[in-house]
């Protein structure tokens, strides 16, 4: 799969390199990304949950860490010596999972149940950053152009002041 060349988009736009950054990323997905499986849902207009299957992994062998934009979830199982597998068919391999996150989304909860890790994500954007709606005034005159105009009033005008 060739790679897209983002060099005309440069020219005409300012502070997206980040965005640029992870297209590119996108492009060049690994296959070593699907372990552990997972799903990515919206559950509210600024929420969202992360459900990865990580069936035989206890709460003290997965670490959840963030990072500027960054989410990752990890996991190592622990070393069991003295099991002998006739067949060892689960998955409990060590994982390392990095969930780029927007500007503004913080990991709200985390919970294990049933072999299912879910991680809350809410977006919370700062007051100043909230659309407002600016209110339209009329500029004033400057005084100069005031004072003019009252220079220029009829004489019978400039007695009634």
């Amino acid at each position: 799969m060739g790679t897209i060349d983002f060099a005309p988009l440069f020219r005409s736009t300012v502070g997206f390199d980040r965005l640029f950054d992870l297209l590119d990323g996108a492009a060049r997905f690994e296959a070593a990304d699907d372990y552990p499986p997972y799903n990515i849902e919206k559950t509210g207009e600024d929420a969202y949950r992360i459900t990865m299957a990580v069936a035989g992994f206890e709460p003290d062998e997965l670490s959840i860490t963030t990072q500027p934009n960054l989410l990752v979830v990890a996991g190592q199982k622990a070393k069991q010596d003295n099991v002998q597998y006739l067949h060892h068919g689960l998955a409990t391999r060590a994982f390392e999972h990095r969930f780029d996150l927007a500007d503004y989304v913080r990991v709200k909860d985390a919970n294990l149940e049933n072999g299912l890790l879910s991680v809350d994500l809410v977006r919370e954007l700062p007051e100043a950053m909230k659309p407002r709606k600016i209110q339209i005034g009329q500029a004033q005159q400057p005084k100069a152009i005031e004072a003019k105009a009252a220079d220029s009033q009829p004489e019978e005008t400039k007695k009634a002041a």
